[in-house]
């Protein structure tokens, strides 16, 4: 058993660390609203995660893999989510330009957190662009398996697993979080801000139409 936990953290970790929506909604909403935001979108990927992790040791998850309608209605779902969230954070970007456009000149400074963001509305951009994203539930249907080791519970190992993965997604979210929010006092500044929020829209974009044109 144990030479099975190893491969899976191994593969976990380079899954894990890889590029993905929710790493860059963490980044994102820390440099927009501080830490905590960062923190508290991470706990929303962690609880989509928790879901699909649960869903796969029910069998649940299943359906996406068996279901073309299902998983396209899904895969949609969560396209149509990234490509809103990118063309929004390009949008504020353009307003922020205008805005200082006609502002008369003033030091910049750190922009002042976002109560909202910082709490119900970043818990649900990680929430739901985790939950909008079928090949996560595939993922653990067809990764899953594989780690499990001849006559143990495939139910209570699943969800074993599931957790394990969650708990280091968890932690590689916070510690972006926390770098984000070491180096946000300069990307804070209007004009690093400001290129900031392009790129990251343009990349959410992108994650959106490759998720719209990915099949099984």
């Amino acid at each position: 058993m144990a030479p099975a936990l190893l491969a899976f953290a191994l593969a976990a970790t380079l899954l894990i660390v890889a590029p993905g929506p929710d790493s860059l909604l963490v980044m994102r909403n820390t440099l927009r609203s501080g830490r905590r935001a960062g923190w508290i979108t991470a706990g929303g990927t962690m609880s989509g995660l928790l879901i699909w992790a649960a869903g796969a040791a029910l069998g649940v998850t299943e359906l996406l893999r068996v279901s073309r309608l299902g998983f396209d209605i899904v895969r949609f779902a969560g396209a149509g989510y990234l490509i809103w969230l990118g063309v929004s954070t390009v949008g504020l970007a353009r307003r922020r330009r205008g805005e200082r456009g006609h502002a008369s000149p003033a030091p910049p400074g750190p922009a002042a957190p976002d109560p909202v963001r910082a709490g119900w509305g970043v818990y649900l951009n990680g929430l739901l662009s985790n939950l909008c994203n079928p090949k996560i539930g595939v993922f653990f249907v067809a990764f899953l398996p594989g780690f499990i080791p001849a006559r143990v519970p495939a139910t209570l190992f699943t969800l074993g697993l599931g957790l394990w993965f969650i708990a280091e997604t968890g932690a590689w979210l916070a510690v972006l979080a926390w770098m984000a929010a070491r180096g946000a006092s300069w990307l804070r500044r209007s004009a690093a801000q400001r290129w900031l929020e392009r790129a990251t829209g343009v990349v959410l974009i992108g994650f959106g139409v490759r998720l719209a044109a990915e099949t099984r």
